[in-house]
């Protein structure tokens, strides 16, 4: 079974979780375009990588999800494979590393669109669904994942990143997709 990020649910409200992140690593490309064209644009690189693309020729296995984010600002320290966009049509997409070694012991990429970073744990709210990948579901998602949010009193901290967890072959309708939100509690940081 594939190794999936981890994660603890601290807390449920309807559809919506909230976790706690661990510490991970991951293997990010920067793309352009739409989003399913950056999307299907990185992952030839990541893939590559993942599969010996790398100064030490080593495999490393696939994991999930494949995160992907818009790349318009400088990424938190935050993600799984993950798409996030670098500037109107620039995307970052990566892929979540397996776990159990610190980001010095991954191997280096040969590709040069190829970076690796360390993600520090985080707390962030987690919507999931199945079906297809399209800009109304991830809106109409998204939105309700910020409504929960308002109505628990949890900030966003960083941009939203969407993880998908299946090959594109696999029947929409058992996908797993998630959007993930960086938060920060009510209680965190104050002095109590």
């Amino acid at each position: 079974m594939t190794e999936q990020q981890e994660y603890r649910v601290l807390e449920v409200r309807g559809v919506v979780e909230l976790r706690e992140y661990a510490p991970w690593v991951v293997a990010d490309v920067i793309a352009s375009g739409s989003a399913e064209q950056a999307g299907s644009a990185a992952f030839r690189p990541l893939f590559q990588y993942i599969s010996g693309a790398n100064r030490s020729a080593e495999p490393l296995a696939m994991t999930a999800p494949v995160i992907q984010q818009p790349a318009s600002e400088r990424l938190a320290m935050t993600a799984p494979v993950i798409q996030e966009a670098a500037g109107a049509d620039e995307w970052t997409v990566s892929f979540v590393l397996p776990s159990g070694r610190s980001l010095s012991e991954y191997p280096i990429p040969t590709n040069t669109r190829v970076s690796l970073r360390a993600v520090p744990g985080e707390t962030a709210a987690a919507i999931r669904w199945s079906g297809r990948w399209t800009s109304s579901n991830i809106a109409r998602r998204t939105e309700n994942l910020r409504r929960v949010m308002a109505e628990a009193g949890w900030q966003e901290s960083a941009e939203p990143r969407w993880a998908r967890f299946d090959p594109p072959w696999k029947p929409s309708f058992a996908r797993r997709n998630e959007i993930v939100i960086p938060v920060r509690r009510p209680r965190e940081g104050s002095e109590d």
